[in-house]
């Protein structure tokens, strides 16, 4: 074997490396971090830079994928790693010292315009780390120890590995490390394989002896009883390591093993070798396996904690100590729960814990630890809440869930996320309890209550006007120096005109919702004294997210009070400050029944796609919005139903029998009049016969024209033109803007087939005189509203006296079009009797009647219908 020196050369040369800008300025940085820590000065006459690679005395970031590949940012620049880097020729036997020091600042500017994640940019080397804040930062992990307890990969009777999973999770890891992090494993299974390996020729060897003797017989279960721990421990190390050599080389990974024991840690020059082993293995791209010496550590007892050092007692410790002292971002605990709950996840009432902070563990009872395991879930808080204080990022997980190492670090909420954040906001799961028991409470009251808490939220927006204008001013603000389309800044903006309209319906949604709730919607007798009713109720619990529009919350929120619904609203981030003015009116119209908890605003940074996945908890999902944002929530929700539509793509035909100044004005008003909205006109049809027998196409253009719309012109359109609008590329498009596209159509039948090839099922109008042609466009165009003579703005709750609506569907069950109090109702069936039981019917002693009768009449047994006397 040629030894490694001989091929890098004698340490007084450098290694012949490509001279990139990033390599140069990232071995200055690591001279500046190697000086700082030196108590010794350089031999005299050897230059500071002139050390091969691998010598760097356990500093990291000697890592030879940034010298010689590129592959990883630096760690104290927070690189994107998505820039560009020009390299130059090869660079033999020159000191970084002999770079001119101009090149070098200029290469240092250019780097600092770079994008910088604000909670990792500070030097490791200075030696101030903090961990990260929240789990989207996660994504921005470079380092990260993965920790695999014996109950994640080892079988339940304790004797081998799970296979499946150990490769679910090599494959994991595999996949993170050939991105370009750095990835290093503590793993637990060495006993356990150990264990299956001894227990098979332990039965051999007595097989033999029951051979000779008969009288020494000795059970299976006996003989697993004789195989000592740390006996197990040594036979399994280097089948375990073997194991996992074979099926990380499938993903081109090398690995490498490290055994550690406690004194390990103790002493300084075994501490800096360990340091520097690991930072010379993942420089080679190797990536290191790291596990306790079973088959020498003492078992487990109860130590002080030297020089306030955690004292390693199982491979939670280990991790956290490990991860500390290799400044690793994140350490991933794998365990056989979901995370960290506040009680034993066995007893009743147990809750997941989703973000775990210090003042959390005074509220926790733990459990019985696993019977496979050295630790238990205490082991793994008192670990994760020490590293947390030093830097590394913690999250406790599940590793029998699959992908829950990559969602991780893709920042998917998933386990326990050990933060110091001192965001004092409910957890979406609490919040959802607190709407389901809300939502109850709703039912309760009487309908005059629920519409009085509705009619106080409607004198509020009137009566607090000044402070929401105030906040949506500062939101309008923030979002043109963030360089929010003109669309969105459309609909976030409000106005005094705004919030009188939203007051004025929300007073009709008041006077409606006094016999929406628990309305009879049909009654039916089955049998003498059975008397079946069909009931309205509320669906339970809604997620409505939104973008932009502020004035959305109070409407849906007061749908869900008439309704009696529990509700979570998701705002977007462009409308924070409206949002929180507006929910607290929401809180104080509630808190005068006591419904404070039904309604909330989640406030916390989740991800729309965590909270998709509370199927138990969440009945509907509806999105108002981009149609990017209702087609993501339809793509992610796999449990919880959506009512929504993806786009909308309204059309309006003017006939050949359409009065001309009627189209000028409806075509005027469908385009212009709320263009960002989703029921704006996006597409003109005329017919031909008209379009050259008219100056419809003339006055239609000059109208739009003076409004500055954008128009494109249709293939047909443009054939029929010497100089006209350009082409559209697709008629498949909903601007949200000022801008639309013509076309000519021969029939109305071909508008027809146009607008159901091309329309979203939205909204589509038809103007004409012709009283037969529009019942026929009416009765054959498949959209959810289908309008003649009026514009496609009618297409909205409030213009068509639903109060207000929480959005408009184009799906085909329970609700479409503009959906208002009687789309977010249900239904139960209440069935009341005197001692019915089936077996009378089927043994043929009663029989049924199954008559339908009216809501408004009362069924006595002697078949007698009673109407209800009017009250009034």
């Amino acid at each position: 074997m040629v030894p490694l020196h001989t091929v890098l050369g004698p340490r007084g040369s450098s290694i012949p490396v490509r001279k990139t800008t990033l390599s140069l300025l990232l071995r200055e940085n690591r001279l500046q971090a190697r000086n700082t820590q030196k108590t010794t000065a350089d031999p005299p006459g050897r230059p500071p830079f002139c050390e091969p690679w691998y010598a760097n005395k356990g500093n990291k970031g000697a890592s030879l994928r940034v010298s010689l590949l590129g592959a990883n940012r630096p760690r104290s620049l927070g690189l994107t790693g998505q820039s560009k880097l020009a390299v130059a020729k090869p660079l033999h036997s020159t000191s970084v010292r002999e770079i001119s020091t101009k090149s070098l600042q200029s290469s240092k500017s250019t780097y600092a315009s770079l994008h910088l994640d604000a909670s990792r940019s500070l030097s490791r080397s200075e030696g101030s780390r903090a961990a990260f804040l929240h789990r989207q930062q996660l994504q921005h992990a470079r380092r990260i120890v993965v920790k695999l307890g014996s109950a994640v990969i080892t079988r339940k009777d304790g004797y081998g590995l799970a296979l499946g999973r150990l490769a679910s999770i090599v494959e994991q890891v595999a996949e993170l490390q050939n991105e370009g992090r750095e990835l290093l494993m503590v793993t637990s299974g060495a006993v356990a394989f150990g264990k299956q390996k001894l227990a098979q020729e332990l039965l051999m060897s007595l097989s033999m002896r029951e051979t000779l003797s008969t009288k020494d017989s000795i059970r299976s279960e006996e003989a697993k009883s004789l195989i000592a721990p740390r006996a197990s421990a040594a036979v399994g190390q280097s089948g375990l390591m073997s194991l996992y050599e074979a099926m990380f080389a499938q993903y081109g990974v090398k690995v490498a093993q490290i055994l550690i024991t406690k004194p390990d840690f103790y002493n300084n020059e075994t501490r800096q070798n360990l340091n520097s082993t690991i930072n010379e293995l993942i420089a080679l791209n190797i990536l290191p396996i790291i596990n306790t010496n079973d088959a020498v550590t003492p078992p487990p007892q109860v130590d002080e904690e030297i020089s306030k050092k955690l004292d390693i007692r199982d491979n939670d410790s280990l991790a956290a100590r490990l991860a500390v002292e290799i400044e690793s971002d994140l350490i991933i605990l794998m365990t056989d729960v979901d995370g960290i709950f506040n009680k034993p996840p066995t007893e009743e009432g147990a809750r997941l814990i989703d973000n775990f902070c210090r003042e959390t563990s005074q509220k926790l009872m733990f459990g019985e630890k696993s019977s496979v395991g050295t630790g238990g879930m205490e082991s793994k808080v008192k670990a994760a809440s020490w590293a947390l204080d030093r830097g590394t990022s913690v999250v406790i997980c599940n590793g029998l869930a699959q992908g829950a190492i990559k969602g991780i670090v893709q920042g998917r909420k998933i386990g326990t996320f050990f933060t110091n954040n001192t965001d004092s906001g409910l957890e979406v799961e609490v919040l959802t309890k607190n709407a389901r028991v809300g939502s109850r409470l709703l039912q309760s009251l009487d309908p005059s209550q629920r519409a009085g808490a509705i009619k106080t939220l409607a004198e509020l927006l009137e009566t607090r006007q000044p402070d929401i204008l105030v906040a949506n001013q500062r939101d309008m603000e923030e979002a043109e120096k963030n360089g929010l389309s003109s669309s969105l800044m459309a609909r976030l903006r409000l106005t005094p005109a705004k919030l009188n309209n939203l007051a004025e319906g929300l007073r009709q949604i008041a006077a409606s919702s006094l016999d929406t709730l628990g309305r009879t919607l049909s009654k039916t007798i089955i049998a003498e004294n059975i008397e079946l009713r069909q009931v309205t109720v509320p669906i339970g619990v809604l997620l409505v997210i939104f973008e932009s529009r502020p004035d959305c919350l109070p409407q849906v929120a007061a749908l869900a009070m008439a309704t009696g619904n529990g509700l979570l609203l998701k705002g977007g981030k462009e409308a924070y400050h409206s949002n929180q003015v507006l929910i607290d009116l929401v809180k104080e119209s509630l808190s005068t029944v006591g419904a404070t908890g039904a309604i909330s605003l989640v406030t916390k940074r989740d991800e729309i796609s965590d909270l998709l996945q509370l199927d138990g908890e969440i009945d509907l999902v509806i999105p108002r919005g981009s149609s990017e944002l209702v087609r993501t929530i339809q793509e992610q929700s796999q449990a919880i139903p959506v009512l929504g539509h993806a786009e909308g793509i309204c059309h309006v035909y003017v006939d050949k029998d359409a009065d001309v100044e009627k189209a000028v004005k409806i075509v005027r008003d469908a385009k212009c009049d709320y263009p960002s909205a989703c029921n704006a006109m996006e597409t003109l049809l005329i017919h031909e016969e008209i379009f050259h027998n008219s100056q419809v196409f003339n006055r239609v253009c000059q109208t739009l024209i003076r409004e500055n719309v954008k128009i494109q012109a249709g293939p047909r359109l443009a054939k029929m033109l010497t100089f006209g609008p350009p082409l559209a590329e697709t008629f498949k498009v909903e601007f949200s803007d000022l801008e639309c596209i013509i076309e000519v159509v021969s029939t109305m039948e071909e508008a027809i087939d146009h607008i159901h090839r091309f329309g979203s099922s939205h909204t589509d109008v038809i103007i004409t005189e012709d009283e037969e042609t529009a019942d026929h466009f009416l009765s054959t165009v498949d959209s959810a509203c289908v309008f003649h003579n009026v514009s496609s703005r009618f297409a909205d709750g409030f213009r068509l006296g639903l109060g207000a609506e929480v959005g408009i569907s184009t799906a085909r069950i329970h609700a479409r079009g503009p959906v208002g109090m009687e789309g977010l109702l249900t239904t139960k069936w209440v069935l009341k009797g005197d001692c019915g039981v089936a077996s009378d019917f089927s043994e043929g002693r009663k029989h049924f009647i199954h008559r339908k009768v009216p809501v408004d009449v009362e069924y006595l047994s002697d078949d007698i219908y009673v109407e209800h006397q009017s009250s009034s």
